[in-house]
């Protein structure tokens, strides 16, 4: 009796012990990001210009050098309208916090359109690159548009436009293509921290430099279907930037706490993704 009580003390310590362990390796709380750029090529993403199909990257467009992603226009004679994407391989994504660093520099392209002047976008919750027309100008989505001052006058970044797409501020639809935040304006080459955080299509949040700048509900197609997800996408809209840190972190996944992978900070349930 007595070695079959001891037993039993034993497999409840063991089993205890277990569970402790796998907690403590799982660290519910412990933030997982997943890096979309390396800091070495661009063989994660897939290049969309307007004029060429989804994988040619005329003109070297985007590029890496220095552990930076680059969007450049030195080999352009003229712009000629040739809009571009760069889009991430990863996804679609629904619920997820999203970290850029990117800056502005040089001069913009001959003939770049005079509102493209420091003026770039992070498209998210994009169609595919594939989906999209050869003379396509943007994709749908919804667009963290990111603005660099011209050097004298006031000019938000973090706002938003919606190529194809609305929204709901405040109770109001609203239908405008763009929208300034209330941020500060960051002129010269300046590196700009901006961050995302994405419920689907019930809210989305812009941050500048750890700061709240804008935020709206309702994420819609013109038609008024709701945007759930997409993928993700950085622009070159003519003027040369640098992106140092393209970073993702998921809100959707198992949200059962007795499964390996159970993470405090999930918004959204998969429970098809539990491990147990």
């Amino acid at each position: 009796m007595k070695v079959y009580r001891a037993y039993k003390t034993l497999l409840a310590t063991l089993l205890a012990t277990a569970a402790f362990s796998a907690a403590a390796a799982n660290k519910p709380a412990q933030e997982e990001w997943v890096d979309l750029f390396n800091g070495k090529d661009l063989s994660n993403w897939t290049i969309k210009l307007k004029g060429y199909p989804a994988g040619e990257n005329a003109f070297d467009t985007f590029r890496v050098k220095d552990g930076l992603l680059q969007a450049r226009y030195d080999k352009y004679e003229t712009f000629g309208n040739t809009f571009g994407h760069i889009f991430s391989n990863s996804g679609p994504y629904s619920h997820y916090k999203l970290h850029v660093e990117y800056r502005f520099v040089g001069e913009q392209v001959k003939d770049g359109p005079g509102w493209a002047l420091r003026n770039n976008g992070i498209m998210f919750h994009t169609q595919s690159p594939q989906s999209m027309a050869v003379d396509q100008d943007f994709p749908l989505s919804m667009e963290y548009q990111l603005l660099g001052g011209n050097g004298k006058d006031a000019r938000s970044t973090g706002n938003l436009c919606t190529p194809s797409t609305q929204v709901v501020i405040k109770g109001e639809l609203r239908k405008d293509h763009c929208m300034n935040s209330t941020s500060d304006t960051f002129h010269g080459d300046q590196w700009v921290t901006a961050e995302l955080v994405v419920h689907g299509s019930e809210l989305a949040q812009h941050f500048i430099n750890g700061k709240l700048v804008f935020e709206y509900n309702d994420l819609q197609k013109d038609d008024g279907t709701p945007l759930e997800g997409g993928f993700i996408a950085l622009q070159a809209e003519s003027h040369p930037a640098d992106f140092r840190s393209v970073r993702i972190l998921n809100l959707k996944g198992c949200m059962d706490k007795k499964a390996k992978n159970y993470k405090s900070y999930f918004v959204k349930d998969d429970a098809k993704a539990c491990k147990y």
